[in-house]
């Protein structure tokens, strides 16, 4: 499929980058790894993060944070990176071939939890923002994988997104959550990873809202039949990722402090570890963070701490019918309108 792009060399509105860009958005990826770590490390209780600082030959570096064996978290992994260097690899170009030719800068934190407790939910957490030459865009999201479906963690996740969305766009959180539901899918098993959240790339202000390489579904008729768009600035948008950044805490804390206590046993502790091998799966096929941390040369330690350190496979596995885990099949790995949920 042809991606739906636009030309920011040509454009008449592109919003021009402020000359300290690069150093805000910077400053605020660090602040933002240092508020999630303080925060998980009082949650989990008993085990704290190790920090890995490390450089990059060709430009720029960055530091790994993993917590491991903790109260909570079985593996916890919150990453900076800032890097640079003379052209994006092919998995950014083939998105946006007029980036072709010029000098890229990345920056960005990402983050993977692990919880021990099958109860409660594995969450991912991305922000980045990229420039090449005249060319610049933010990305990224939010989403969460329960391994047992509450249908009350779902909408609380997806209400406290929605809302640091709407705060800044009607149509954010529509378009962001149904480009989610897209993205984080595994085509070879048809099915969701997760109950998703946002997701957004190549945002410069400009239309279409959507920018991915499926005019086909869902997101992408959404964002064509909306009315045009008035164009936004790039502080509009970093104040928009910045909220969607700070939203996680208050979207996340309080379903593991509902979760965490609930006793548990081998099957679901057998069960969640059979579903880790679909965050693996997606990880190693089809994650754009994954791709371009290893073909832009990054710390492979960093870029693979996303992955659980227990998963196992089973061939041809099916749920018992009428239980938790047929009904996370379902129900809660298909999209769902969770923002609108209410309590039967």
């Amino acid at each position: 499929m042809t991606a739906i792009t636009t030309d920011a060399t040509t454009s008449p509105d592109a919003s021009i980058p402020p000359a300290d860009a690069k150093t805000r958005v910077s400053q605020f990826m660090k602040a933002l790894q240092d508020e999630i770590c303080n925060a998980l490390e009082n949650l989990d209780g008993a085990s704290q993060f190790r920090e890995d600082s490390w450089e990059r030959e060709e430009g720029g570096g960055g530091r790994s944070r993993v917590l491991r064996e903790g109260g909570v978290f079985e593996q916890a992994g919150v990453n900076f990176s800032e890097v640079w260097g003379k052209q994006l690899p092919p998995s950014i170009l083939k998105q946006r071939p007029e980036a072709a030719g010029h000098g890229f800068y990345a920056t960005g934190t990402s983050m993977v939890l692990h919880p021990r407790n099958p109860y409660v939910p594995t969450v991912h957490l991305n922000y980045r923002y990229f420039e090449a030459g005249p060319v610049w865009w933010f990305g990224g999201g939010a989403d969460l994988t329960p391994y047992y479906p509450f249908a009350e963690d779902a909408a609380h996740f997806h209400r406290t997104l929605k809302q640091a969305c709407d705060k800044h766009h009607p149509e954010y959180y529509p378009v962001f959550k149904r480009w989610c539901d897209e993205y984080f899918y595994l085509n070879h098993r048809q099915e969701m990873r997760g109950i998703g959240g946002i997701f957004f790339d190549y945002q410069d202000g400009r239309d279409p809202l959507y920018r991915g390489p499926h005019p086909e579904k869902a997101a992408a008729i959404y964002s064509a039949q909306l009315p045009s768009q008035q164009p936004c600035t790039w502080e509009q948008l970093f104040a928009f990722v910045s909220d969607c950044g700070r939203a996680f805490l208050p979207a996340y804390v309080p379903i593991v402090e509902k979760r965490r206590g609930m006793e548990y046993g081998d099957r679901e502790r057998q069960f969640q570890l059979y579903r880790r091998g679909r965050y693996v799966e997606f990880n190693l096929v089809y994650d754009r963070g994954t791709i371009f941390g290893l073909q832009t040369n990054g710390r492979t330690e960093s870029i693979l701490m996303s992955l659980p350190p227990l998963v196992r496979w089973e061939y041809c596995y099916q749920p018992e019918p009428n239980t938790l885990e047929a009904e996370l099949y379902e129900i809660f790995l298909k999209p769902q309108d969770w923002a609108n949920w209410q309590s039967s």
